[in-house]
């Protein structure tokens, strides 16, 4: 889509100008065309006639998303293992004595209750907890099981050959069974 007003010759100049100025600066062809209110394909087509290309670029930009990507990549599976770890420890809970308090009564005394084990509520809570944790856990960084993959696609093959090779059949016995 193009933008600003269309480019006269005494424009061009101008704009060849910046976009030398802007490029020698280290912008890229789209902070250009938004400093100079023109559209991207308007920018590479007037840096082409002064022999400014933005390929070169074009790596380093493709590089640094990939890098970012890596890190992004590392920071969720060290987040997944956090998660990981609060499902584990509020699991372990769910069987362990759980200590009781309460503010109340008459005097508003403050009073614990070391039970053997949570109440069911308590447990409810706890496995919420621990399905939570777990389920944002395998959304970050989801099992591998290839091995299972490749067995079933082995699987998929014969079983495919084996469907071929019984419609030939049929398809052979039809038409002999048409020609007699």
């Amino acid at each position: 889509m193009a933008k600003g007003d269309p480019i006269t010759d005494e424009k061009r100049e101008e704009i060849r100008k910046q976009i030398r100025e802007l490029h020698a600066e280290g912008k890229s062809r789209n902070a250009i065309a938004k400093i100079l209110g023109r559209s991207g394909r308007t920018i590479s087509e007037e840096a082409g006639h002064i022999g400014i290309s933005f390929a070169a670029r074009a790596g380093q930009v493709a590089a640094a998303t990939e890098v970012r990507q890596a890190d992004l990549a590392d920071r969720r599976a060290a987040f997944a293992i956090k998660l990981q770890d609060i499902a584990e420890r509020e699991a372990a809970k769910i069987s362990q004595p759980l200590l009781y308090w309460d503010w109340g009564g008459k005097e508003h005394d403050f009073d614990t209750h070391l039970a053997p084990e949570p109440t069911p509520a308590d447990k409810r809570a706890l496995m919420g907890t621990v399905a939570t944790a777990l389920d944002r856990s395998l959304k970050l960084v989801p099992p591998k099981d290839e091995s299972g993959v490749e067995e079933g696609l082995a699987l998929i093959t014969q079983l495919m050959s084996g469907l071929t090779a019984v419609y030939k059949a049929q398809q052979q016995d039809q038409e002999a069974d048409e020609g007699a």
